[in-house]
């Protein structure tokens, strides 16, 4: 495990952005905050065991799941127009720090690069990552998916 990993106590930015890319996301925000919000459909859930999880993620965690990750929490909707009161700006993931976690956290900057906000939180031992612009949820879904169906591959015998 690398260093800043063990770091206990603190959350761990891993993934790297530019202060340019940072203002960019600040000014989206600030941006989203100020424009009307109609809504134009319905946010889409699909129940992952017990859980009721975004559409879009659901064949991710189930990906995730068979390559042997323990995935918490999810959360996407790839519009802030489908469901603009009860939506994830930012569309996330947040798995354990076991089995193939580090190596699915190694994967994701690689393949993500800046599209994504990747943090370990050594104390709760997890990951948490997100769609690093609000704007991007449907590419950061994408991008998963491939990830998470790469893990899948790579786990099998």
């Amino acid at each position: 495990m690398n260093q800043e990993r063990q770091d206990a106590g603190r959350e761990l930015l891993l993934s790297a952005h530019t202060p340019e890319q940072w203002r960019r996301r600040r000014q989206e925000l600030n941006e989203w905050i100020n424009r009307p919000k109609v809504r134009k459909q319905p946010k889409r859930t699909r129940l992952f065991g017990n859980t009721p999880v975004d559409e879009e993620l659901y064949p991710i965690l189930i990906s995730l799941q068979q390559a042997g990750l323990e995935t918490e929490f999810s959360c996407a909707g790839v519009s802030p127009l489908d469901e603009p009161v009860d939506h994830s700006l930012y569309a996330y993931l947040t798995f354990f720090s076991k089995g193939p976690a580090e190596r699915f956290a190694d994967m994701l900057m690689e393949n993500m690069k800046h599209r994504a906000l990747i943090t370990y939180e050594p104390a709760r031992h997890r990951y948490d990552v997100s769609s690093f612009f609000i704007g991007h949820n449907r590419s950061f879904c994408l991008l998963l998916h491939r990830s998470a169906d790469q893990l899948l591959s790579d786990s099998a015998p």
